[in-house]
């Protein structure tokens, strides 16, 4: 499990599919305990207009085995930058492969999409029930107000 981008010169990945995400031995598997990604800049296409569209994502999870290596966590999200796929499926189909390959207790992601045609599109995803005594802070991304 030794990381394959950590402390190399990575380009973007063409697509999220070819998108190789490292995952390492969690240091406390022993412990129930989660871990908060945040991505206020994540972007991908409108499959019908090609234009960009933008979210503020937050990827919580209770890890098992394994950790995921946030740098290649971040080349799979700027993956994205050039895929073309409706709000909901980038939210999910992220989500499912994070947890399909890490196979973490449990996971969420909150997909915050900035308006097109004046509709902000949120978007949420969970593995299951949160396991019990975990602490589950509040993902932080107000209703859309601007969302500044």
């Amino acid at each position: 499990m030794t990381p394959k981008h950590l402390g190399q010169s990575t380009p973007l990945p063409a697509s999220p599919e070819q998108a190789e995400l490292d995952y390492v031995p969690n240091p406390r598997r022993d412990q129930l305990y989660l871990v908060r990604f945040t991505s206020p800049e994540f972007t991908s296409l409108c499959p019908v207009t090609g234009q960009p569209d933008f979210a503020h994502l937050v990827i919580d999870y209770a890890p098992a085995e394994t950790i995921v290596e946030s740098k290649s966590l971040k080349l799979f999200l700027g993956a994205f930058r050039n895929h073309a796929a409706f709000h909901e499926d980038c939210t999910v189909g992220i989500g499912e492969r994070l947890f399909r390959e890490m196979t973490p207790r449990w996971l969420r992601i909150g997909g915050y999409w900035y308006p097109r045609g004046g509709i902000p599109i949120d978007v949420f995803w969970q593995s299951g029930a949160a396991p019990e005594g975990l602490w589950l802070p509040d993902q932080g991304v107000a209703p859309y107000r601007g969302r500044g």
